[in-house]
């Protein structure tokens, strides 16, 4: 059996391990439960990890059932692994698995015959994250999308005696949705056009005219659905509120990966199906993908800093990058895509971790907001706020974490092509950083004066209904233990050379529409050409650490200013009250009424969204 012939078994093993939970949980007890799917989703991570180091050495395809094309066309299900997408499936499996430990004994007991609910969810979510990284199939990739939206969306809800997670849920369930009627309308379009499903396929079809309104329309309508699923701005707003209500395990998975998958989508999406003849122009592409990102990056990190909610910080967090993700894609060059793609798993592990403590406090005190928990968790200092802030330094991008080095990789190529981006990447992670470590200081230390209420309109976070029913008992271990883990992987991102030099040739495999044509059989072998230069390995580099430790610096400076700067000469003090007011007046407070949680109002986002995407692929056509 060959290695390509194994890339189903990554889609069928959670999707078997969560029939088996399903039934077990009406014979086993909760112990046995947790025991049988960590072990199955541990098998999963075996699996797939033994299936990425044989991508680095060539791509992966299997067409299943043997249903290969004939002529350049054919209706089989493709599925192709090459180092970005196996690396995706990978992370997805260490976070299930990360999740899986955590709730061992995060929830109160459940009813009998349902021990295995959860678990089962976890699993068939795991499934449609890992079947969308595989396939070469637009149409299943929809499939695939949908059936990780439709878990994620009971999953949100899970809750069911709260009503808040239902509201969560109903609003992420129907944007999400409306979002795949157009991905579906795309896919329908293309369908019509060329005949086929197949990502390769399309894109050889599409090559046989020029780019014209409906090749525009389909690419924006499919593309439309996949940056809602990665809560690109002005698709983002659903993304706090589903956060706010989930329970934590969810979440660590759904700023962990699912976003990401949404970036992820978009950019391979481009690269097989419309960076040929007759699809996207490169610089129509680049130019709209890169505005969206730095707009979503620089938006997010700024509503994350007026948050008190700390798991809507933490999503505001996700979302701004989110947005650095999409700029170092839409760079649409092989650095861009391989320090992207260290940036998604360093963050990975640093923001699972973050939800992970934000659990812990929840746990603990029933509360997530930041001014209600001023000094509270002074008793959690030495574990829990140790590594809160850590996750902060880490999602500020210092060194040697491998946030650190996905985002010094990813502003080189960035500097490249403008010579202003960095400047985005090293503004956005500070605040971010900075939102964190405040928060760490202040929960966990009590530091800086006792907050205020403030008059604006923002989400508190206090009388939060309790995880679990016993909020007074010793914090579990594994609640300590898994963000431990994640921290320490995110770390050996940044530290380990063997784990980063397997990338180097992710990002021009990734770019190299004819290596993937021909890997799926449907263009003739490619020889390597004589003399070709050695990839320059992902590593550090002096100006990437500069830049880590700047981006470090400014995080500890503004955090150092939010709680101590009232404190400040009474000159000092009354200058940036007066600058923090008008700019509350002017930005903030506008910002907050966008963010309104209305149905409707999210809606009419995503409506605008794609009229206003239309409206620059068509300037470009």
């Amino acid at each position: 059996m060959t290695a390509g012939q194994l890339l189903p078994l990554a889609v069928a093993v959670p999707l078997l391990g969560a029939v088996v939970l399903a039934v077990a949980g009406r014979l086993l007890p909760r112990l046995g439960c947790d025991i049988l799917a960590t072990a199955w989703a541990l098998g999963d991570v075996a699996l797939l990890a033994a299936l990425w180091h044989r991508s680095s050495q060539d791509t992966l395809v299997n067409w299943v059932g043997n249903w290969r094309p004939s002529g350049g066309e054919g209706v089989g299900i493709v599925l192709v692994g090459d180092p970005v997408g196996v690396g995706l499936a990978l992370l997805t499996a260490i976070l299930i698995l990360a999740a899986l430990l955590y709730s061992w004994r995060y929830y109160e007991e459940p009813p009998a015959g349902h021990r295995g609910t959860f678990p089962a969810l976890i699993l068939l979510f795991e499934a449609g994250m890992c079947g969308f990284a595989l396939t070469g199939d637009l149409f299943n990739a929809f499939v695939f999308f949908e059936l990780m939206g439709a878990v994620a969306y009971a999953l949100t809800g899970y809750h069911v005696e709260d009503p808040r997670p239902l509201q969560g849920a109903l609003t992420f369930g129907i944007v999400n949705s409306l979002a795949a009627y157009c991905s579906l309308m795309g896919i329908a379009l293309l369908y019509a056009d060329t005949g086929e499903l197949g990502m390769a396929q399309i894109g050889q079809h599409l090559a046989g005219h020029t780019t014209d309104a409906l090749v525009v329309a389909a690419f924006v309508l499919v593309l439309t659905g996949l940056l809602v699923k990665g809560a690109t701005t002005p698709f983002h707003f659903w993304l706090p509120d589903a956060h706010a209500v989930a329970p934590t395990p969810v979440c660590m998975l759904l700023s962990g990966v699912m976003v990401e998958l949404g970036v992820y989508g978009a950019a391979r999406l481009y690269w097989t199906v419309f960076s040929g003849p007759g699809g996207i122009p490169a610089d129509a592409a680049r130019d709209v993908l890169l505005t969206m990102g730095v707009v979503t990056a620089l938006l997010g990190a700024l509503m994350c800093w007026q948050q008190r909610h700390i798991k809507r910080m933490l999503a505001f967090s996700t979302i701004s990058h989110v947005g650095l993700f999409l700029v170092g894609l839409a760079l649409l060059d092989p650095p861009g895509v391989t320090g992207t793609a260290l940036y998604v798993a360093g963050h990975a592990g640093a923001k699972a971790a973050l939800f992970a403590l934000t659990g812990v406090l929840l746990d603990r005190y029933g509360s997530v907001d930041e001014h209600g928990l001023y000094g509270r968790a002074r008793e959690l200092r030495r574990g829990a706020g140790i590594m809160f802030g850590l996750g902060g330094l880490a999602v500020a991008g210092l060194p040697p974490f491998g946030t650190g080095l996905g985002k010094a990789l990813s502003e080189h190529a960035a500097g490249d092509f403008l010579g202003w981006l960095p400047a985005v990447y090293i503004l956005t992670s500070a605040i971010t950083g900075a939102t964190v470590l405040r928060t760490a200081a202040r929960v966990f230390a009590g530091a800086g004066a006792p907050p205020h209420d403030s008059t604006g309109a923002q989400t508190r976070g206090d009388h939060e209904e309790p995880e679990v029913r016993d909020p007074e008992r010793p914090v579990p271990m594994p609640m300590l233990a898994v963000p431990a883990l994640l921290l320490a992987g995110s770390l050996a991102i940044g530290l380990l050379p063997s784990l980063t030099s397997s990338l180097s040739r992710a990002g021009d495999l990734f770019t190299n529409r004819a290596a993937y044509l021909s890997a799926a059989g449907l263009a003739p072998p490619l020889s390597p050409p004589d003399g070709e230069p050695p990839l320059p390995p992902a590593a550090w580099t002096g100006q990437g650490i500069a830049l880590g430790l700047l981006s470090a610096v400014l995080a500890a400076g503004l955090a150092s200013a939010a709680l101590w700067g009232p404190g400040a000469p009474w000159h000092v003090a009354h200058r940036l009250r007066s600058v923090a007011a008008a700019g509350t007046r002017r930005l903030i407070l506008p910002l907050r009424r966008l963010h309104s949680g209305r149905l409707g109002d999210n809606a009419a986002w995503l409506a605008a969204g794609v009229a206003a995407l239309l409206s620059a692929f068509t300037a470009f056509r």
